[in-house]
């Protein structure tokens, strides 16, 4: 008996509050394992995540039981709560509202993923894609 066959996957960017570079070195890990736990929680297979103090990159592959918009807001809401109880109640932590997703097909999945991991190395060397980056460079409402 034939099966459906879906595969989606997904390139995710999303900034802190402003641009903020609130994501620490202590905080990244601990906040990169937290996302990569609400994505598998939502059937979402976790490709790659990197990024830099004020922006996250995600790779996924997605269920075709699940919105975009959903798995973004409950990614984005479990890993804000995670971060303000690491670092505190007296400081901040928060996301812009906004996010950026590009699809690709999976003959570009490895150049993706290799793109994610090495998000440091690629701002450092200014090799960055700016289709990528460009999308989440949002005019935040004040």
């Amino acid at each position: 008996m034939r099966r459906s066959r879906i595969e989606v996957y997904l390139h995710f960017v999303w900034a802190t509050w402003h641009r903020e570079p609130i994501i620490t070195s202590c905080l990244e890990s601990s906040l990169y394992h937290c996302i990569e736990m609400e994505a598998n929680r939502l059937g979402c297979d976790t490709l790659a995540i990197g990024g830099m103090p004020d922006h996250i990159h995600l790779v996924l592959k997605i269920p075709a039981t699940h919105s975009i918009s959903d798995i973004m807001k409950r990614i984005k809401g479990v890993s804000s709560t995670f971060a303000r109880t690491q670092i505190g109640e007296d400081n901040f932590f928060g996301w812009q509202d906004n996010y950026g997703v590009l699809s690709f097909s999976s003959r570009n999945k490895s150049d993706v993923i290799h793109y994610v991991l090495n998000q440091k190395r690629h701002h450092s060397l200014n090799t960055l894609w700016e289709d990528a980056e460009r999308m989440f460079v949002i005019i935040e409402e004040e």
